[in-house]
């Protein structure tokens, strides 16, 4: 058993074809997690739901900075209960073979880099499964920046965690313990939290809502969805404020003379300027087509 291990990172996220970190875990572009910042999670989730993502989210916790929302690539761990021949190994494994330093908790932490995001599976152990404390918080908030924890298990020194007002911590209880009794046997690889599964480089989206992991080669597509999708649903509530359209008319596909109405308004209106990377030439040449398929009878209305 090796941690962080490059090749077995690779090995588990196959279908991400960019940049990778020199651990392996892929690199989702910065520009995407800035764009992801601006969306909601229920417009990101969308897309994975579709593609049969079905075990993305989780949203059982308690949350530390609340009104932040939490973005940025996913560094996984996963501890199991305390079994003493187990825990020297891979303890001594790891001082020895791959010259680290601390406790497992520290071995995670020490490796971050910004806009990352720890994910750690702690089977829901609060006395003695605080992973981090204020220390190791702050610790997160200078080397990521802007990133933070999601921890299915504990933490301690809540109020100062609550000052480090840089990053987003999810957690499912906390306990004036320290960590105790744990033993590390994953160090990025698959990470169950909750309901949800997580690996290596997942774009983390936290918000009021809970938490989803989004896999990162999918990351660009739920962006680019959930943004048409505020960008449509924007324009939409001005048409239906106007009375030009009826909620079943914005509700179905829309008509070829809808689509010439929208893009014409994303065209020209300050409130689509930051939204004018996307094209719809593929929508609107769906519309036409469809409209072509009920002149011929093909489609009933």
């Amino acid at each position: 058993m090796k941690f962080d291990y490059y090749d077995d990172i690779v090995q588990i996220t196959p279908l991400w074809k960019g940049e990778r970190f020199a651990d392996g875990r892929p690199k989702v572009p910065d520009d995407i997690l800035r764009r992801m910042r601006k969306i909601t999670l229920e417009e990101a989730w969308g897309p994975l739901w579709g593609k049969g993502y079905r075990y993305q989210f989780e949203g059982d916790f308690k949350v530390i900075n609340e009104d932040k929302v939490l973005v940025g690539r996913a560094v996984t761990a996963v501890m199991v209960p305390y079994r003493p021949d187990l825990h020297e190994t891979l303890l001594n494994y790891g001082y020895e073979k791959e010259g680290r330093r601390g406790f497992f908790n520290q071995w995670v932490i020490d490796s971050l880099v910004e806009d990352d995001v720890v994910v750690v599976d702690l089977f829901d152990k609060i006395y003695q499964g605080t992973f981090v404390g204020g220390n190791l918080s702050t610790a997160i908030a200078a080397r990521t920046k802007r990133g933070g924890s999601v921890i299915w298990g504990g933490v301690r020194d809540v109020e100062q965690i609550m000052g480090i007002d840089s990053i987003k911590t999810y957690y499912r209880g906390n306990d004036p313990t320290g960590i105790g009794d744990v033993t590390l046997v994953g160090f990025n690889g698959p990470c169950r939290i909750g309901k949800a599964i997580c690996l290596p480089g997942d774009v983390v989206l936290g918000t009021h809502s809970g938490v989803l992991f989004i896999p990162p080669h999918l990351a660009e597509e739920c962006v680019v969805g959930a943004e048409k999708s505020h960008v449509r649903d924007v324009w939409g509530f001005i048409r239906l404020g106007e009375k030009r359209y009826t909620t079943a008319q914005i509700d179905a596909p829309w008509t070829v003379s809808m689509w010439e109405d929208f893009i014409d308004w994303f065209d020209k209106d300050p409130q689509a300027e930051e939204y004018r990377h996307l094209t719809w030439d593929k929508e609107l040449q769906e519309a036409k087509e469809r409209q072509n398929k009920e002149f011929r009878g093909e489609i009933r209305l």
